[in-house]
């Protein structure tokens, strides 16, 4: 059985447990792992809906509740001229590990995580009625948000750090640092790793990988 989530009393009453008839499989992994395109490989090769959590966040960041929300938290401070929330900004304040940091994160989760939960349901229903044979979860904190109640099983994304490393610095112009204090954030690689139903592995190409996940969904009866 999962551990519990640090504060999963708001989950419940916010979204529903969805009554699936389609496999609904989380995807997790460190940052850099290649978990997005994994699922996405997958989805090209099989009739998949790969719901990307971090978009759904993204886009959760610019809805009037969630905005007001953090304006009362936060302040303007985290606006831009734009009137949208500068992420970058607003990351400084939440990611590491001083009790301002912790707090502060604790309070944007506790606010955004039931709106991307929401969005998650709706994105399964629609997959549902539009005949998907599976949803792909892509949801780097789905164990730490409660979201693993949403789906069937979810498989961890084993990748060497040294191979996450580079990943970052190239796609996101990250530092050692910033790669460490971001997971710093999330459970712990061996958490994740033992909270998940299938481990795959992610150190040669990408079909190597993809091949892993669709054997998943043959084992759970989504594709023949």
């Amino acid at each position: 059985m999962p551990a519990a989530m640090n504060d999963p009393s708001h989950v419940s009453e916010v979204y529903p447990v969805i009554s699936k008839r389609i496999p609904v499989i989380g995807i997790v992994g460190g940052i850099g792992s290649g978990k997005s395109a994994v699922a996405n490989w997958v989805k090209a090769h099989t009739d998949v809906l790969v719901i990307d959590a971090d978009k759904l966040g993204h886009d959760a960041l610019k809805s009037a509740a969630v905005k007001d929300a953090l304006l009362h938290l936060f302040g303007r401070d985290i606006f831009g001229a734009d009137g949208f929330i500068n992420r970058s900004f607003l990351a400084k304040r939440v990611f590491g590990n001083s009790p301002e940091q912790l707090a502060a994160r604790h309070d944007l989760e506790k606010t955004v995580h039931p709106e991307i939960g929401r969005r998650i349901s709706e994105e399964v229903s629609l997959a549902m009625t539009n005949g998907r044979v599976a949803v792909l979860l892509d949801a780097a904190v789905l164990l730490e948000a409660g979201w693993r109640r949403l789906c069937d099983l979810v498989v961890f994304v084993d990748t060497p750090d040294a191979i996450r490393s580079l990943r970052v610095q190239k796609n996101r112009n990250w530092t050692e640092d910033e790669l460490r204090r971001r997971e710093a954030s999330q459970w712990s690689l061996d958490r994740k790793r033992q909270e998940s139903d299938f481990v795959i592995t992610n150190d040669r190409d990408l079909e190597y990988a993809g091949r892993q996940l669709l054997e998943i969904l043959r084992v759970r009866g989504a594709i023949t």
